[in-house]
C-alpha cells in the first residue's frame, strides 16, 4: 500500500533515470519542476522548444543547461512533434507537456504514423494525497474521455491497472462509480459498472478487482458501506475511482486539490510510454510528482 506521494520520488530514486522530452519547455513552472527531477537524479531532461527562451528562463531559476540537449524548434505544434519523434525513436523514454495545448501535443501522440498510440484509449490517471485517506487513491478519468462508452470504460481501468501494477500494486481494487449503488437501468453509468464488474469476474478485464456501481462514500468509506448493507472487497478501501464521464471526473479531481486538501500527480496512460500532462493551473509541486511518478513507472 502506498500512502504519500514522496514514496513514489523514492521508488523513482532507485530506479534507472529516465530521460524526460518536454514538449515547448520554455515554461517556468515546468521547468522549476524538471530543475528538481534532474537534480535527483530522477530523469535527464531532453527540453525541445524557444530555446533563447528557454535558456532566460533557466538563468532566472538557476537551472544549469550544461550537457542537457535542445532542441531549437518555437513552434508549439512542431516542438510537441519533435518530443513525440525523439520518444519514438528510442532517444528518450518519458514525454512531457510544456507551453503548448493539449489538443496538438496529443495530435502529435496519436498520430497514426509517427505517434505513440498502440490502439486503445489514452485516459488520464491521477493519483492523489488525501490527508481523509488511508492511502493513494485514484482518479480516472478527469481530463480525456467526455462521454466513454463502456469499451472505453474498460480500456480506462485497465490503463489505471496498469499504472499500478507499474508501481508494484499487483491487484488494485477498483469502484466504478456513480450516484447510487444500485442498478438503474434509467442510469447508465450503474448498468455500466455492472457489467465492468462481471467483465472483471469473468477475466475480461485481468489483474485487479471491480465492483460497482457503488456511490462514492460507499467506495471510500467502510461504514458508509457497512451501513447501507454493501458487502465488497472494494467498498471503503478503493485504490482507483472510475467515473462515469469527464464532468463527473474533472470536477472531483479538482475538488479533492483545491478544497479538499489534496496533492495530486497525473500521467496519461495508454500510450507507447507515460505523458506527463498537467495543467497550468498545478503547483510545481504536483508537476514534479507527475514526473516522478512517470519516472517510477519504468
Amino acid at each position: 500500500m502506498i500512502k504519500h506521494l514522496a514514496e513514489l520520488v523514492e521508488m523513482a530514486k532507485k530506479k534507472s533515470t529516465q530521460r524526460l522530452a518536454v514538449a515547448a519547455a520554455a515554461d517556468k513552472a515546468v521547468l522549476q519542476a524538471v530543475k528538481r527531477a534532474s537534480e535527483d537524479n530522477i530523469v535527464i531532461p531532453v527540453l525541445v522548444g524557444n530555446k533563447s527562451d528557454i535558456k532566460e528562463i533557466s538563468a532566472e531559476i538557476d537551472f544549469n543547461l550544461d550537457n542537457i540537449k535542445i532542441y531549437d524548434e518555437a513552434n508549439p505544434a512542431e516542438a510537441a512533434k519533435k518530443a513525440v519523434s525523439l520518444v519514438r525513436k528510442g532517444e528518450a523514454d518519458v514525454l512531457m507537456k510544456g507551453l503548448v495545448s493539449t489538443g496538438p501535443l496529443l495530435k502529435a501522440v496519436l498520430d497514426k504514423e509517427n505517434g505513440l498510440r498502440q490502439g486503445g484509449t489514452l485516459s488520464h490517471v491521477a493519483f492523489i494525497e488525501s490527508p481523509y485517506y488511508h492511502k493513494l487513491l485514484c482518479v480516472t478519468d478527469a481530463a480525456m474521455n467526455i462521454a466513454p462508452e463502456l469499451a472505453e470504460k474498460a480500456d480506462i481501468i485497465k490503463n489505471a491497472v496498469d499504472g499500478y501494477h507499474r508501481l508494484g500494486i499487483k491487484q488494485p481494487k477498483v469502484a466504478v462509480v456513480g450516484a447510487v449503488e444500485v442498478v438503474n437501468p434509467k442510469m447508465q453509468a450503474t448498468t455500466d459498472a455492472a457489467i465492468l464488474s462481471t467483465m472483471n469476474r469473468r477475466g475480461q478485464i485481468k489483474d485487479c478487482l471491480v465492483d460497482g456501481p457503488l456511490a462514492i462514500d460507499n467506495a471510500v468509506s467502510k461504514k458508509a458501506a457497512e451501513h447501507k448493507g454493501i458487502h465488497s472487497d472494494v467498498a471503503g478501501d478503493a485504490d482507483i475511482i472510475v467515473l462515469p464521464d469527464i464532468n463527473t471526473g474533472n470536477v472531483m479531481y479538482k475538488s479533492l486539490n483545491f478544497i479538499g486538501g489534496g496533492l495530486s500527480a497525473a500521467v496519461i496512460m495508454g500510450a507507447s510510454v507515460p505523458v506527463v500532462l498537467t495543467s497550468r493551473a498545478d503547483s510545481e509541486e504536483s508537476k514534479m510528482m507527475s514526473i516522478a511518478i512517470a519516472a517510477a513507472m519504468d
